[in-house]
């Protein structure tokens, strides 16, 4: 049926009517049944609209003014109510409607037809649609009930006529928006938005709609278990149709004059309505909607959202309200904080004064310690932001963050306070130390309050978010205070085996394994107090047997398995810095063959730390074998190198090694060239690190020591096609270091006659001599110089003296 105005009357659908219609009430113009007839001139009756249109229309088109029956001239348009008419007219609408409603009481039950349910569903709308007093009637005869239980009718025609026909019967009459939501009907009304088809939807979400207008009903309609989220999937839908968002956005904007209705539809994504009331209601409105906002969980997007909005409330709340309303605001912060992004904007806001004073105040103004817990927890949030904290003031006299006296009180507060706090002021102290704008301040902060000894005290807490929170702080800071660290550890070595047993957890690879080991591999690795105690812990077996877990596959931990290889091999690396000191070292060396191991870990490629310190590693190992080798006859020596044929082929007794002179092996003497480690160490010479190629150099030079037969090491080196590479490094000059390395070993190189004769004509070596000569510094000029002389680029004056002499 045709949308119509109050009072309006369409006879096109009365089909069944009781009493017929009179011609005389029908308007000749419109053919409708006359509300308001106006008799003319001409003594022919119209509906007062429709004749005025008449003589609107003849007057716009320059016609005559003619009665549209009699097609007579007029000479006047004065209109005369018909009250006799009119008074017919209703009394025949009220008998016929009375006649239909006792129609649709009979129809509108379940044994009814299809058909005749239909047809008496029409009968009420086009009631409905006559006036407001119409609808009152319909709520009087009791058919809301009637239609309302048709509900739930198997039919889907009659369910959606039934919507509909709801939709008329409660639009702008409360009293039947009350009997329409009586019982569950409600629930059953939301049950279609989810399941129904797309015409029950529209209809069903137009019903709740036009229920949703009087307010006392907002909150039945948000109580129903699930109306409200699938209201905000509605109106956010790209799939529905605009009719079903739109109303679906319209009952939600209704919806929000129930504060218990805000808050659900902020459980459920929708928090403009929340941030509205907390921006704009009254305090306790606000105190309220900062409560629940604290008990949220927000995805990061909505909490940027959030800050953007209102961050500056609730850091004002906090600053000035009460004790309740400070508490929800600091839990509303909380949350938020949570987030970099957000936690950034509210730094702007202004955040970090007041939390530091709530931190810091004691006396009868101080918040007690469950709120004092919280906001430990947001400027531990805020902290992890990354923000330039050394440049954002936190009072009048332009302290900051890292400012001596703030970072004592903090380290004051976590030796005197509870696990909760202490565990979120020490992430605060690892938020700082972990940029390396602010980490000296801290360390130096640290050394001055003499509070190392108290930091590391916590690596015992039974508390495993302390534990974590206190090593992942020491791992931060070892770099920058190892030595204080190692005092620390010598006094207390309990604690350095606490570490171990991190490390040995075998629940994957934990963030709080990585920097357990990394803590310990910053420690100075030529103190043999704390390696010792290590090997008496059994750190190094356990340690190694990680070590080759990780490198075989057979530990997988995600983003920290990387950070905890690279602590667990440089821990390794301990032993070989105390080989001097010790027998006992020596053979534990042995014991886990730690050439063998060190050759292997030279080959993980992208991981270029293990690399160095493989390098560095096997440099000292191999710094041993000349003192481990088991001495032999020295063997017939022939020279041939595969780049420099002026050399011929090498004869050696078998077993015995040419370098070392004796009968090395990897495992008992740490031989590189017994190990198969000098084609891995020359192969990272071509490195872009430049500290893997210094260390992996270091090592190969200590195939051309004093001590060592040099001539054999080059020849050792030639057959690895090694030398070509030690050149390069020379002529690329990328660092002072690496020159001096390179240089150096050059120089040993070319103390074989037929290599320098070769290397003589290369004018890229020579070059880069004479730079080293010119430019390096007193060491590198001292080698240079003797490489020069080797390759005649520079006279050997040593020679004529001696010759003047012995004159």
């Amino acid at each position: 049926m045709a949308e119509v105005q109050d009072g309006y009357y369409d006879s096109s659908t009365d089909s069944l009517r009781v009493e017929p219609i009179y011609e005389s009430f029908l308007c000749p113009l419109n053919k409708q049944v006359m509300r308001d007839p106006v008799t003319i001139e001409s003594g022919a009756t119209f509906e007062r609209e429709a004749i005025l249109k008449w003589f609107k229309e003849c007057a716009s088109n320059g016609r005559r003014l003619i009665c549209p029956v009699t097609r007579k001239e007029l000479s006047s348009t004065e209109l005369n109510p018909s009250i006799a008419l009119r008074n017919t007219i209703d009394e025949w609408m009220h008998r016929n409607e009375a006649a239909k409603l006792d129609v649709a009481r009979k129809s509108l039950t379940s044994e009814s037809s299809e058909g005749d349910i239909l047809q008496a569903l029409e009968y009420v709308v086009e009631i409905c649609q006559r006036s407001r007093s119409s609808r009152h009637v319909v709520r009087k005869v009791g058919l809301i009930s009637f239609i309302a239980d048709l509900l739930k009718n198997s039919s889907t025609k009659v369910r959606q006529k039934a919507l509909e026909s709801l939709c008329f019967v409660a639009k702008d009459d409360n009293d039947n928006m009350n009997d329409i939501a009586a019982g569950d009907n409600i629930r059953t009304i939301v049950k279609f938005l989810n399941h129904g088809r797309t015409q029950e939807k529209e209809q069903a979400v137009s019903l709740l709609y036009e229920l949703s207008e009087h307010k006392p009903l907002s909150e039945k309609i948000g109580s129903v278990p699930g109306a409200i989220l699938i209201l905000v999937g509605l109106s956010s839908s790209k799939v529905e149709n605009l009719l079903i968002v739109d109303r679906a956005e319209k009952t939600l904007d209704n919806l929000e004059s129930c504060e218990k209705n805000v808050r659900q539809m902020a459980e459920n994504g929708r928090l403009q309505p929340l941030l509205r009331l907390l921006l704009e209601g009254s305090s306790d409105t606000q105190l309220s909607m900062a409560a629940h906002l604290g008990e949220l969980v927000l995805s990061n997007d909505v909490k940027v959202l959030v800050a953007q909005a209102a961050g500056s409330t609730l850091v004002h709340i906090m600053k000035s309200g009460n004790r309740e309303a400070r508490e929800a605001a600091l839990k509303a912060l909380n949350q938020i904080s949570s987030y970099d992004t957000s936690a950034k904007i509210l730094i702007e806001a202004g955040i970090l004064p007041p939390l530091i004073t709530d931190l810091f105040t004691v006396g009868s103004n101080q918040l007690p310690m469950r709120l004092k817990e919280v906001s430990a927890t947001i400027l531990a949030n805020v902290v992890a932001s990354g923000a330039s904290f050394e440049t954002i003031p936190l009072d009048c006299n332009r302290q900051t963050l890292v400012s001596e006296e703030i970072v004592h009180n903090l380290l004051h507060l976590i030796s005197n306070t509870g696990p909760a706090i202490e565990c979120k002021l020490l992430q605060v102290l690892v938020g700082l130390t972990t940029s390396p704008t602010t980490v000296q301040s801290i360390v130096d902060a640290i050394k001055s309050s003499g509070a190392t000894v108290s930091l590391i005290q916590f690596v015992e807490a039974p508390q495993r978010e302390v534990r974590m929170a206190s090593i992942k702080l020491l791992n931060n800071i070892s770099p920058f205070m190892g030595q204080e660290l190692a005092d620390a550890f010598r006094g207390n070595f309990s604690q350095l085996s606490s570490l171990v047993r991190v490390i040995a957890d075998n629940n994957g690879i934990s963030e709080e394994q990585a920097a357990a080991a990394g803590l310990i591999a910053d420690l100075p690795p030529r103190d043999s107090v704390l390696t010792r105690r290590l090997l008496q812990d059994g750190a190094f077996s356990t340690i190694i047997t990680k070590v080759i877990m990780v490198r075989q596959g057979e530990i997988r931990g995600g983003r920290f398995v990387n950070p905890f290889l690279e602590g667990l091999v440089r821990v390794v690396s301990r032993i070989t810095f105390i080989l001097d000191d010790d027998p006992n070292i020596i053979a534990v060396a042995r014991e886990y063959n730690l050439t063998a191991l060190f050759t292997d870990l030279l080959q993980m490629n992208g991981l270029d730390t293990v690399q160095i310190v493989s390098a560095t590693a096997l440099e000292n190992l191999s710094r041993q074998s000349k003192r481990l080798t088991r001495v032999v006859p020295a063997p017939n020596q022939g020279l041939c190198f595969s780049i420099f044929p002026c050399l011929g082929q090498k004869s050696v007794a078998t077993g015995g090694c040419r370098v070392h002179v004796g009968i090395c092996s990897a495992r008992e003497s740490f031989c590189l060239l017994e190990g198969k480690a000098v084609e891995k160490l020359i192969a990272c010479l071509d490195h872009n690190n430049e500290k893997v190629v210094e260390a992996a150099l270091a090592a190969l030079s200590t195939l051309l020591e004093d001590g060592v037969d040099i001539d054999q090491g080059v020849v050792v080196l030639c057959d690895a096609e090694g030398v070509n590479p030690i050149l390069e490094v020379l002529c690329e000059n990328r660092t002072e270091a690496l020159r001096q390395r390179a240089v150096w070993a050059v120089e040993r190189i070319l103390r074989v006659n037929g290599i320098a004769d070769e290397i003589s004509g290369n004018q890229n070596v020579c070059t880069a001599l004479v730079e080293a000569f010119r430019h390096g510094d007193y060491r590198t000029r001292q080698y240079a110089e003797k490489a020069l002389k080797h390759v005649d680029k520079l006279p050997n004056f040593s020679g004529i003296f001696s010759m003047m002499g012995a004159q």
